[in-house]
């Protein structure tokens, strides 16, 4: 229980990684604040938290929405009394070749993304710049091997993720005399629903918009076949990697991008 007393917000985490990441703080002891743009699935992760022991909250809503920040802050805050986590993670993707991306698939992986989580953390700043501790604080964004070393048809995802890189380093150099640590988690393949092998055209509704998920079974085979370790990563491996960057143990980590992809090289 290193996260005991700790108060958590998670973005995204109705499903997949970041439900995983939400049920791992909780385990070790934080109260989390749990989030998906729908009721249900965020209700879900709610209520497996809580019959594991933990406590937890939902805060419903579009990371993109005006005012979503300032409402996600403020339920850690009033629910459970102070912000000690932060995982930004909310995210999805939308590819398309340069020359056949719209303007709107561009701004959307931006805005989910980038500004975002950057709502997120000048929302959060002052509570926590009023309200010091003996401890250090955590933030973790999502980034992507994508962000790194870029990938063909994702000129929109790369770009948005390399700019989480950016952000976590000039945060870590503000947020440093707060006593916050902020690093960022690269992901390399991870089984999602947005990674499952499909023969067909599958998607998801994502604010309305019909979203293109899965990959072609003969591009997941070769994609893995360049993962050291063989095999794609699981959302609790992946959520494993988050866990590190929140623990005391990591105090004199900050600024950093560790890479969570199986030996992957970027």
């Amino acid at each position: 229980m290193k996260l005991e007393g700790k108060v958590a917000i998670v973005s995204g985490s109705g499903r997949g990684i970041g439900r995983e990441i939400a049920v791992k703080l909780a385990a070790e002891g934080a109260r989390v604040v749990v989030n998906d743009l729908d009721r249900e699935p965020a209700a879900e992760t709610v209520a497996a938290i809580e019959a594991a022991g933990g406590e937890a909250l939902a805060c419903v809503g579009s990371v993109t929405d005006d005012g979503f920040a300032e409402r996600f802050v403020a339920e850690a805050v009033d629910g459970f009394g102070g912000l000690d986590i932060i995982v930004n993670n909310a995210g999805y993707t939308w590819d398309n070749v340069i020359q056949k991306m719209a303007d709107e698939q561009w701004d959307a992986m931006h805005d989910v993304h980038v500004k975002a989580p950057f709502r997120v953390l000048r929302a959060a700043q002052p509570y926590i710049r009023a309200n010091p501790v003996d401890h250090h604080r955590k933030v973790v964004n999502i980034s992507s091997v994508s962000g790194i070393g870029g990938h063909p048809g994702q000129a929109n995802y790369s770009s948005a993720k390399a700019a989480v890189i950016g952000l976590t380093k000039a945060l870590s150099k503000e947020w440093g005399r707060l006593k916050v640590n902020v690093n960022a988690v690269a992901f390399g393949l991870i089984e999602t629903r947005l990674t499952v092998a499909v023969s067909g055209a599958e998607t998801i509704e994502v604010e309305g918009r019909q979203i293109k998920v899965g990959i072609s079974t003969d591009f997941l085979a070769a994609s893995t076949a360049m993962i050291p370790l063989g095999r794609a990563g699981s959302p609790a491996e992946a959520a494993g990697a988050v866990y590190l960057l929140c623990l005391p143990e990591s105090d004199y980590i900050s600024g950093q991008v560790v890479v969570c992809g199986g030996g992957l090289s970027v």
